[in-house]
């Protein structure tokens, strides 16, 4: 196994450390000893081959594995020096602090207006509705796509619209921390570079995870970069862990790890 490493952005004030976590599905481990900061106003990227557990350790920060049965961490992740996983957090308002945009766009069955309003709604919004649509859907580089047609569903949008809206949908609520799951996966190469576009525009307000296959996507949109890889268990599984950690452009001209280099070269993985 190649030694783990980890750094974080000179100057910049960390919105997450994770110390020595390990992460489980009942009793099976699925990630092991993982130590990293992220730091804000920036693009940390988590890279690695199928079944590292990089997707697990980014719902870690939002508490969203908490939904499934027997799922536990050990070790300590903790968001602006508060546990994450202290009983006194509520992790309903977490989720609101910290947004997530998954793997395929996801709208509700709703009018692109109301997809956007429903999370404010539920979350008190006060203010003028209208303008925090608007405002929510120009950030999201999405306005003056869809400006005269609010009242449809947001259902009728093409791919990349609709995981831009979700994207609006996340920001509407005014998260800190932007969580993605590989948002690119499903869409088209044009679509996936408005949303890399987006993305670098976004990281001026929020602080982004992004999971990602994409060595290319990776290497241009993050300014720092988390190299995760798996190992066979005694019982027949694997158990993933975090190989190396630093900026972006030394894991992909110079990393400390032959593993690092063998995977973001495409030697394996």
């Amino acid at each position: 196994m190649q030694s783990q490493s980890s750094t974080a952005a000179v100057g910049t004030e960390n919105v997450f450390q994770v110390d020595n976590t390990s992460y489980y599905y009942g009793s099976n481990m699925a990630v092991r000893g993982v130590n990293l900061d992220i730091p804000g106003n920036k693009i940390t990227a988590f890279i690695g081959p199928s079944g590292c557990g990089k997707s697990t350790v980014v719902r870690c920060f939002n508490r969203l594995n908490d939904l499934i049965p027997g799922a536990h961490i050990k070790g300590k992740i903790t968001y602006h020096g508060v546990d994450l996983y202290d009983k006194r957090v509520d992790p309903t308002d977490l989720r609101r602090r910290i947004g997530m945009v998954f793997q395929k766009p996801n709208p509700f069955p709703k009018s692109i207006y109301d997809n956007i309003a429903f999370g404010a709604r539920i979350n008190g919004y006060q203010g003028d509705m209208d303008e925090l649509i608007e405002k929510s859907l120009r950030d999201a580089a999405l306005w003056e796509e869809v400006k005269d047609k609010l009242k449809e569903s947001g259902l009728s949008l093409s791919g990349g619209q609709q995981q831009r809206l979700c994207i609006a949908r996340a920001i509407a609520i005014e998260p800190e921390v932007i969580l993605m799951d590989e948002p690119c996966s499903a869409l088209d190469p044009i679509s996936t570079l408005r949303i890399e576009e987006l993305m670098q525009d976004l990281k001026e307000k929020y602080t982004i995870v992004i999971v990602t296959h994409n060595m290319q996507q990776a290497s241009r949109v993050s300014d720092m970069t988390a190299f995760f890889n798996a190992e066979a268990t005694d019982a027949g599984g694997k158990v993933g862990y975090l190989v190396e950690y630093d900026n972006t452009a030394k894991i992909f001209q110079n990393p400390a790890e032959e593993s690092t280099q063998e995977y973001v070269s495409g030697r394996f993985g």
